[in-house]
Parts: structure tokens; sequence; C-alpha cells
């Protein structure tokens, strides 16, 4: 194998190992950042939605039909879903958050327990956590994997060098090049590989932890309006 002088030579003169090497390492880089592109529109969405969630609950808290309709159209909000599951579960939303003293008082259904609806809430973060998961242990795989993969092709180009020594029976550089450039190549193919997938693994993990943060606080919130205003509609039946 003689000592190719520009790229194209370079990859033509690969052996059919290091060929399905980097082949491989291509597949694994290519699905990778569809995954990261993927991602990074979903998490804009996410953002963008939550914000307006969060924006329409602090501005307009007690009309609650007009923040029911509007929460279900924020599917990508953590925070709304938190928002429609405790508040389905609720007997009378509209009664409940109502703030006028209704005319004729009824008897108050009793809603579930605090213990129930944080189960519920934290069910529904949970599910959310698991969708914005979704493919990335493939980037950890990517980011752990390919720089063995690399060194696999590595191992070879270096036993090629080592074998065309001693088909020539000399150490010159011609004889060495060859084997060193393809153990170069499949070297920085896994590298390229594996950095962006461990670099986006590491930024999504964290996106999701703060968003979850969020989430966790807002329900605290929430759930203690709750339980403020079924109190307060409760005494107000009771009069």
């Amino acid at each position: 194998m003689s000592f190719a002088a520009n790229p194209s030579e370079l990859f033509g003169s690969l052996g059919l190992l290091s060929i399905v090497i980097l082949l491989v390492l291509t597949i694994f880089s290519v699905v990778s950042w569809g995954i990261i592109v993927n991602k990074f529109r979903r998490f804009g969405r996410i953002r963008q939605e939550e914000s307006k969630f969060l924006q329409l609950y602090e501005r307009n808290p007690v009309d609650q039909l007009t923040l029911r309709n509007q929460a279900q159209t924020l599917a990508y909000s953590p925070s709304s879903a938190v928002y429609l599951g405790i508040t389905d579960r609720l007997p009378a939303p509209s009664d409940l958050f109502a703030s006028q003293t209704p005319l004729e008082p009824q008897p108050a259904e009793r809603s579930p327990n605090r213990q129930y609806l944080e189960k519920v809430a934290q069910y529904i973060i949970q599910n959310h956590i698991n969708h914005q998961e979704a493919y990335l242990p493939f980037l950890a795989t990517t980011g752990n994997l390919t720089p063995f993969i690399g060194l696999l092709g590595t191992v070879l180009g270096i036993i090629n060098a080592f074998r065309e020594i001693g088909v020539q029976g000399s150490a010159s550089i011609a004889a060495v090049a060859p084997g060193v450039a393809e153990a170069l190549v499949a070297t920085a193919a896994g590298l390229f590989a594996a950095i962006p997938a461990v670099i986006a693994y590491n930024y999504f993990l964290s996106r999701i932890r703060k968003m979850a943060f969020r989430v966790e606080a807002f329900t605290i919130e929430f759930l203690n309006t709750v339980e403020e205003s079924e109190k307060a509609f409760e005494v107000e039946v009771a009069r």
C-alpha cells in the first residue's frame, strides 16, 4: 500500500476493515447529529410553550375556564400538563376557584387529598421527563463506544504499518506512513462522533433537570392554591 498524498487517495487506499469501521462511525455520527438537531427543536418548543403557560397562569389565575382552554393547546408544556392533570381530578374547578360567593350554597364535594394529587403530578412530570430523555441513551452510547471503535481502526492501521515494514524489509517513511495515516483517520473519526454526542448529552440532561425543578416548584404553588381555595369555598358554603 503506497502513501496517499491527498484525502481521496488516502480513503481509497484504506483496507476493507478500516472502511467498515469508518462506515460504522459515520452512521453513529449522522444519527447522533439528527438526534441533537431534533432535541434542540423540541427543547425550544418546550421552553416557548412553558413560558407562555406560566405567563397566562400568573396574569389570570381566576378565570380557570380560559386558562384550561389555553393549557390544552400547549402540549409541550409540562406545567400545563400538570395543571390539567390536577384540575381534571378536582370535583368542580369552576366553583373551587370562583372569586364570588355562590348564590345558593350547595354541599361541597370533597376533592382528592393532597398526597394523591402530588402523586398524579409526579407521574405527569416523570412522563414528560421520559419523553424528553428519549434517544439520549444513544448519544451516551455514541460518546462511550465510538472512541473504542476508532481505537480499533488505529490498531488495524498500526498492524498494516508493521506488515508493510515486513514486506518491504525496511522501516522507511514510505512503508510506515500509509498505516499511520489509516490509524489517524480512524482515531479522528471516532473523536468526531464522540465529542459532540457527549457535549449534547450533558447539555440536554442539564436542561431536563432545570425543567423538572421549575415544574416541581409550579406544582407546589398550584397545590397550595388548590388547598387554600377549597378551604375558602367550604367556609363560604358552611355559612
